[in-house]
């Protein structure tokens, strides 16, 4: 009997709709259900990001993702091991499989992703610039209107001055070599404004409520975002869909609650209707 070029097509549909597409063989998200919970790496000194709250509990912006991460697994944010690393550990604690998965205010950059499969982004970092509430500068127009009058503090580094005058050209360039004595120069006045990441000054203003305020200006941006194994993508496929649901769909309240906590700003919700993400 001969099967017509039609009936053979349409039999192979019916098959393919009745079928159950199986996970990648090997699939890290596989392992991760089996084993019923989530091995995150991440650090403990980096306030608002990953660091110990008085009864030695770890907390953050990172930690938080990672506890996304574990209710989309388990139903149960708190499945959840740490690994404590460094930073020069993020890149081979991944590729070694010591962690399922690292969140630790990691710069995407391209070579970093030829070594690991970065995620979407949770959050886009930059430098801005942290004035006192009562001080004569009002804002970012203000200071740079000064020029050279300006005095500000920054973290010692080697490109400190460049990234300063990226921004305030004239500015006199104070460098520190710690954080403290970068807002202790501003509160003695031996500065005017305080340079260094949007998300450090966030947490500092949040933590001193009314002292200080934002300039108003934000530049050399970067993205953050979590890091699994390559190769995965039925994992990194996962990882996305947790971290976008947090960001724009169900979740999205877990993720503002945390967003006002480290960085102390009420988040919009997301819009109804088309998804603003591919506008």
């Amino acid at each position: 009997m001969t099967i017509s070029f039609r009936t053979g097509v349409m039999s192979l549909a019916v098959a393919a709709l009745f079928s159950t597409p199986a996970l990648a063989e090997g699939s890290k998200l596989d392992e991760v259900l089996a084993r019923g919970h989530l091995v995150l790496g991440t650090g403990s000194t980096n306030a608002p990001w990953h660091f110990k709250s008085a009864d030695d509990k770890l907390q953050g912006f990172d930690v938080d993702m990672g506890h996304i991460i574990a209710k989309a697994l388990f139903g149960d944010p708190e499945k959840i091991e740490y690994v404590n690393q460094s930073s020069d550990a993020r890149i081979p604690n991944i590729t070694t499989d010591k962690v399922d998965i690292t969140c630790q205010f990691m710069t995407v950059t391209g070579e970093r992703a030829q070594q690991v499969a970065f995620t979407i982004p949770y959050y886009r970092e930059g430098v801005g610039l942290m004035l006192k509430a009562d001080g004569k500068y009002a804002d970012y127009a203000t200071l740079k209107a000064a020029g050279s009058s300006v005095t500000i503090s920054v973290l010692q580094n080697v490109y400190a001055e460049a990234m300063v005058h990226a921004a305030l050209p004239e500015a006199t360039v104070d460098q520190y070599d710690s954080v403290d004595l970068i807002y202790q120069a501003l509160e003695s006045g031996r500065a005017d404004a305080v340079a260094t990441d949007q998300s450090s000054l966030a947490w500092y203003m949040t933590q001193n409520p009314g002292r200080y305020k934002d300039a108003g200006y934000g530049w050399n941006p970067q993205t953050y975002a979590c890091a699994v194994k390559r190769g995965d993508q039925d994992w990194l496929n996962f990882v996305n869909t947790a971290l976008h649901e947090a960001m724009t769909g169900v979740e999205f309240d877990f993720y503002a609650k945390s967003f006002k906590t480290w960085f102390g700003k009420d988040l919009t919700p997301p819009q109804i209707g088309f998804p603003v993400e591919f506008k």
